[in-house]
């Protein structure tokens, strides 16, 4: 079970983006994560016919180290770091070790 998913909202601790906040569009490794509207770098593409893609200047996010972020904990609205824990139904969720507060309902 890995800390950070695909949806989380989350805030980058380090790095040119520090500060900003977005939501996790995909887990590309254990150890790097790609955030909406973060690492946005210019790519250079040539056309493909075959695909159907226009060639050009395209800006894409580029994938941050995991160690780069923490989950956005809604109800103090800073970053938090996350545990998990069994509850008596035998279910293991996540919950944010500030206040303790279970992040998976």
């Amino acid at each position: 079970m890995r800390k950070i998913r695909k949806g989380d909202n989350v805030v980058v601790l380090a790095g040119k983006d520090k500060g900003k906040r977005g939501s996790v569009l995909q887990v590309v490794t254990d150890r790097q994560v790609i955030v909406q509207g973060v690492n946005r770098v210019k790519k250079h593409e040539r056309p493909n016919p075959m695909r159907g893609t226009q060639g050009g200047i395209v800006e894409m996010e580029m994938p941050l180290d995991v160690s780069n972020v923490a989950i956005l904990n809604p109800a103090t609205q800073k970053g938090d770091r996350v545990g998990f824990k069994l509850l008596e139904d035998g279910r293991k969720v996540r919950f944010f070790k500030s206040d303790g507060e279970v992040l998976d309902a």
